[in-house]
């Protein structure tokens, strides 16, 4: 059977589309500037589970702050939550509200079962379902040119590709969950490279080398990372560690990504080791921090400070 059509297309240059179409669900770090540039080019509907935030959405993107059920009548769903299980809570809080024929775009760092289970428990009811989750950072979201690694059925992308307004790049990665499957990859590479990165500049340190000068090496050599490049520099030896991107969600990303591992009896025991040193991070440095506080416990761990 062939999909259902989306009832509303996109729009001409200058214009928005008419009739509340669009909906964002979950106005954090990540999601208010990204439905920022939803509403700036489509009518878009916005609920956060602080109606304060939504409403400072709506006097500064010209978006509509709204109970959660007028959302359900949208043709394209965005929810950007902490976790599946926040998304769990909010579909059941619409059931039964959903209009047939939409799609949920889940831009949610979520877990790839997850995805499959909602992606069913939606076909039921009509929705069609795409994990879509989102790469770099809070920068990439208030400038629109985010990555999005979309699991799902690639016609539905594709139907849906022009409501992206926040990304840079969007790639099919595979079916339902492979979008999650590839950001928790992502993200635990991410971590490892942080982490040998703050042991090797703590191992400087010790050793009397300014760490500015070492990171203008590195940089310009093979040892060089994302983390070393943007991250350390400008959070760590600055001693900022602004809240991008929380250290928890990082630690949770890594053992979603050894869940990937190990539902296919999969062999990773550097990220094994990651996953671990990062749950003992989110303890002891605080999940809240910023992910590149992690490094505080290498600095604990070396007696130095990466400054």
């Amino acid at each position: 059977m062939a999909a259902p059509p989306i009832r509303t297309t996109a729009k001409a240059p200058g214009a928005k589309l008419q009739g509340m179409s669009t909906a964002f669900i979950g106005l954090g770090a990540m999601g208010y500037p990204m439905a920022g540039h939803l509403a700036r080019a489509f009518d878009t509907l916005v609920w956060n589970r602080t109606p304060a935030r939504a409403q400072a959405h709506a006097a500064e993107f010209g978006s509509a702050a709204h109970e959660l059920s007028s959302l359900a009548h949208a043709d394209v769903i965005f929810s950007c939550l902490p976790t599946s299980g926040e998304v769990w809570e909010v579909l059941r809080a619409l059931d039964g509200q959903l209009e047939p024929g939409s799609v949920w775009v889940d831009c949610t760092s979520g877990h790839p079962q997850a995805a499959r289970e909602q992606a069913a428990w939606l076909a039921e009811r009509g929705v069609h379902f795409l994990d879509a989750p989102v790469s770099g950072g809070t920068n990439g979201a208030e400038a629109g040119t985010l990555t999005v690694m979309v699991g799902g059925d690639a016609a539905v992308l594709e139907r849906v590709r022009p409501r992206l307004a926040f990304a840079g790049k969007v790639v099919h990665v595979g079916p339902t969950g492979a979008g999650f499957a590839v950001k928790a990859v992502n993200n635990a590479l991410l971590a490892v490279n942080l982490w040998a990165a703050g042991e090797g500049l703590a191992a400087l340190k010790a050793g009397g080398v300014d760490l500015g000068a070492a990171l203008d090496v590195i940089n310009a050599s093979s040892g060089r990372s994302n983390a070393s490049e943007n991250l350390i520099g400008q959070r760590v030896l600055s001693r900022e560690f602004p809240a991008t991107f929380a250290l928890g969600l990082l630690a949770k990303d890594v053992g979603i990504a050894l869940d990937v591992v190990a539902a296919h009896k999969g062999a990773a025991p550097l990220l094994g080791s990651a996953g671990g040193l990062y749950r003992a991070a989110e303890r002891v440095i605080g999940g809240s921090e910023d992910h590149t506080a992690a490094l505080k416990l290498v600095e604990q761990m070396n007696d130095v400070e990466l400054s």
